[in-house]
């Protein structure tokens, strides 16, 4: 299987710079992953395509305000930090800009000095291990001083960052939005839930490699990233019951699909988990736990793609693709949505 087997032509003017104005009035491509029959629809209308039964799986995960602009001692240049993972000790992984200059015992200052940093370590990867220094909680600093780290192929500035969470946002630690969920509201939610559709949560960090592209001819080839997640005892334990009442189970996300999908048996079932997944998911993978997705409209030839392809069949995905851009659907983070069923 090849990388290229999952390509499609997108015109750049279909990549959606900025969010709509009301969440739920994006668009929602339905895909029957049997048929591949279509429909167009708004996404206000997913209630109509749910059963009593069902659950909603979607990822609780906060997106970090994790780019911080500052400058480097004593020279005053600019300098650019994103944070990836923390390492604890207030060291965190991250990347940097300029790399040239930021190298082991470079001193940076954020905040007109309230945020001061040190790089400890250059790592084989290029990234950099950054001890930082400051008064008070960290988070509160951030969400004071950080910007959000929009994907690269956003170019506009963000107004309002809340815009950029979901609705049911909690759990810190994202580099990136978890972007099916952005077009709910909570309106809609609890009329999801009113006509006895169970909603549950995972937590699933997602990390800046879910960016990154397949760089390998061979699928099978491609090393993919690590995330962590965690999976409550809740959480399974509605899951499991759904699955025993022959209820679908419905993931909002790829990150909530991979979640699952990392920690359940071969039998299906999950229990209360947590630690750090690299599952690959494309065409050929079977799933254990998931019936049905809503999600995004993703880049072509990504692992995000493989995955759609491999719930719904490649030919049916990349024929609804070719339909919506077509229909002129916006692409990707601020983009419109699709349910696969």
């Amino acid at each position: 299987m090849k990388t290229s087997d999952f390509y499609y032509d997108l015109p750049p003017e279909l990549i959606a710079q900025t969010p709509i104005p009301q969440r739920d009035g994006s668009r929602l491509l339905t895909l029957n992953k049997e048929t591949g029959e279509t429909e167009h629809h708004h996404f206000y209308e997913l209630p109509s395509f749910l059963r009593p039964g069902d659950c909603l799986v979607l990822n609780d995960s906060r997106v970090l305000p994790a780019r911080l602009i500052g400058k480097r001692q004593p020279t005053g240049g600019t300098c650019e930090v994103m944070l990836l993972i923390d390492r604890g000790e207030k060291t965190w992984e991250c990347l940097v800009r300029p790399g040239k200059k930021l190298r082991e015992g470079a001193v940076l200052s954020f905040g007109e000095g309230r945020l001061t940093a040190q790089v400890t370590k250059v790592l084989d990867n290029g990234n950099r291990l950054v001890r930082f220094d400051y008064d008070g909680i960290f988070l509160e600093i951030l969400e004071q001083l950080g910007k959000m780290p929009l994907p690269p192929y956003i170019k506009e500035e963000l107004e309002g960052a809340e815009r950029y969470q979901t609705v049911y946002s909690r759990e810190v630690g994202s580099a990136a939005a978890p972007t099916a969920g952005l077009h709910f509201t909570k309106e809609l939610l609890a009329s999801i839930e009113a006509m006895g559709v169970r909603l549950c949560y995972v937590t699933l960090h997602v990390g800046l490699g879910t960016f990154r592209p397949v760089k390998v001819d061979d699928v099978d080839q491609h090393e993919m990233h690590s995330e962590y997640c965690t999976i409550s005892a809740e959480t399974a334990a509605i899951i499991n019951q759904t699955k025993r009442e022959g209820g679908r189970v419905i993931c909002v996300g790829t990150t909530s699909c991979r979640t699952i999908e990392s920690w359940a048996g071969e039998d299906g079932t999950l229990q209360e988990s947590a630690g750090w997944t690299n599952i690959f998911i494309y065409p050929g993978y079977r799933f254990k736990v998931m019936d049905c997705l809503v999600t995004n409209f993703h880049l072509p030839e990504s692992t995000l793609v493989m995955l759609v392809s491999a719930l719904a069949g490649r030919a049916h995905v990349l024929a609804a693709y070719q339909e919506a851009v077509q229909e002129r659907y916006r692409f990707f983070s601020f983009g419109d949505a699709m349910f696969i069923y």
